[in-house]
């Protein structure tokens, strides 16, 4: 039976051990401490035998725990999952036709910058809030641009069969809010770019740029005819800077950053890995879900059950009553706020009003369990 919400609603006595529910920065790893950061090399150089060492664990520890093949470098790059998608962009799109899709509005930023910035003419795909475009229309003859996991619109690409094998283009994906959550398919990304502080709750700033055969024989192949910014550039002389991706990092990285990722990698490893994560982010968002489902008010943003992300969980209310959603949301938001239930979980700012909660794997199916009555009493609250 369905809870409309119209019977009095005890307030919940127990909040959640770690309300933080951001969808960025994540969560912390649950054995997070300041004491596992206390071998950081500070105050010396990321270009001395032990930076390059700690970076280098990074770059194996990614490849190790995530399962990329040895046939794709993995590069520490500047400026967070922004700055990977941006080098990628800059640096291998105008070679052939490109299609950009978006359903969110990290997707929208790409289609801006390749259309405004980069002038290029290309096809481009959206689809509202909440869907997805019609994947199977997309022509990867052509290079394609597109998020794996919408950050703000809690929608994610099923699986990749509609990458074709034998495709003559390149896809570039940001999988910022994927990686480390779910399953994606290394032999159809030609670019992957992802960031510390999402799915293993690392420090800002810093990017990881995954890139395939394909992509490198790109970078060899092509030079853009667009001036290209010291922090952009991936190749000299139609060579790749093998350096990248071997630790040298195109500018100065925080070594406190990479001990905190090498750190989360390691609690990565104690919760059984690539599919240890998958099933605490599945966990999590399944408790959502199951929440939801049994709620006429409240229910998921994202239309379609196949496309429903397990990291970055969007809710809408439903409730018809409601004159004016956007501040309904908001007020909801800041009383959970206010009662250490639930820290920074409104919906993003360009998103249809609502509730963003981060079930990355980080993230204890304990407290997400225990948030759940508190929005349900906040609701009855709210709507008096």
């Amino acid at each position: 039976m369905q809870d409309t919400g119209a019977r009095p609603v005890s307030r919940p006595v127990e909040t959640p051990a770690n309300p933080r529910f951001s969808s960025g920065p994540c969560a912390k790893p649950p054995t997070f401490s300041l004491d596992k950061l206390a071998d950081a090399p500070l105050g010396r150089s990321h270009r001395a035998p032990i930076g390059k060492a700690r970076l280098k664990a990074a770059i194996d520890g990614t490849r190790e725990v995530l399962g990329i093949p040895d046939s794709h470098r993995i590069g520490i790059v500047p400026a967070s999952d922004t700055g990977a998608v941006e080098m990628a962009m800059w640096t291998m799109l105008g070679a052939r036709p490109v299609e950009m899709l978006a359903w969110e509005s990290f997707g929208a930023g790409w289609v801006t910058d390749a259309v405004k910035q980069l002038k290029l003419d290309a096809i481009v795909k959206t689809a509202d809030y909440g869907e997805i475009v019609d994947l199977t229309s997309v022509d990867t003859n052509n290079d394609v641009v597109f998020t794996w996991n919408g950050t703000t619109s809690g929608v994610r690409v099923p699986n990749g069969d509609w990458i074709a094998e034998d495709r003559a283009g390149i896809t570039i994906c940001d999988a910022t809010s994927a990686a480390f959550a779910q399953e994606l398919p290394w032999d159809k990304l030609d670019v992957t770019t992802f960031s510390w502080q999402k799915v293993l709750g690392g420090e800002a700033a810093h990017g990881m740029l995954v890139l395939s055969p394909r992509a490198v024989e790109r970078l060899e192949s092509y030079t853009p005819d667009r001036p290209l910014p010291k922090i952009f550039r991936l190749s000299k002389g139609c060579k790749l800077i093998e350096g990248i991706f071997e630790g040298a990092t195109i500018n100065t990285p925080s070594m406190l950053a990479v001990e905190d990722y090498l750190a989360a990698l390691d609690w990565a490893r104690s919760v059984g890995g690539l599919q240890g994560l998958f099933a605490r982010a599945d966990a999590n968002a399944q408790a959502i879900h199951d929440f939801c489902d049994a709620r006429d008010w409240i229910a998921n943003l994202a239309v379609d059950p196949a496309t429903r992300s397990n990291t970055s969980v969007c809710l809408r209310f439903t409730d018809p009553t409601i004159a004016d959603p956007a501040a309904f949301a908001k007020a909801v938001a800041k009383r959970l706020d206010d009662a250490g239930a639930a820290h920074d979980i409104g919906a993003y700012r360009d998103a249809p009003p609502g509730l963003r909660i981060w079930c990355g794997g980080t993230v204890e199916t304990a407290d997400i369990k225990a948030l759940l009555p508190w929005i349900d009493w906040v609701y009855a609250a709210e709507r008096g």
